[in-house]
């Protein structure tokens, strides 16, 4: 994947002090354009994980249930990758979810 250069008018996203919005480790660039916000409420953080990694698992069952299925490797790998996003996206959203319950006071 080629690393893409922001244009002219662009400047690198510097993380603001409080770190509300965390990048996702999925950008395709080192200019990141989407981001979680870490201030959401926590059931909403683990629907949104939620709705991503059970996608990607239904999709992977269904796939499970067919027969023989006949393909070459670049269509595997572009399969891999559309199942890797959500994947990521939806551990990244849960890793959010992880700092703030570390940081809850036992």
């Amino acid at each position: 994947m080629t690393t893409l250069k922001p244009a002219p008018p662009y400047e690198k996203i510097i993380p603001h002090p409080d770190n509300r919005f965390m990048a996702l480790t999925g950008n395709c660039s080192d200019m990141p354009t989407l981001f979680i916000d870490t201030h959401v409420p926590s059931d909403i953080l683990m629907d949104a994980a939620n709705h991503r990694i059970r996608t990607v698992v239904q999709v992977l069952e269904n796939l499970c249930m067919r027969g023989s299925i006949e393909c070459d490797s670049m269509i595997l790998s572009d399969f891999a990758q559309l199942c890797v996003i959500p994947l990521r996206d939806g551990c990244d959203v849960l890793d959010v979810i992880g700092k703030r319950l570390r940081a809850m006071p036992s």
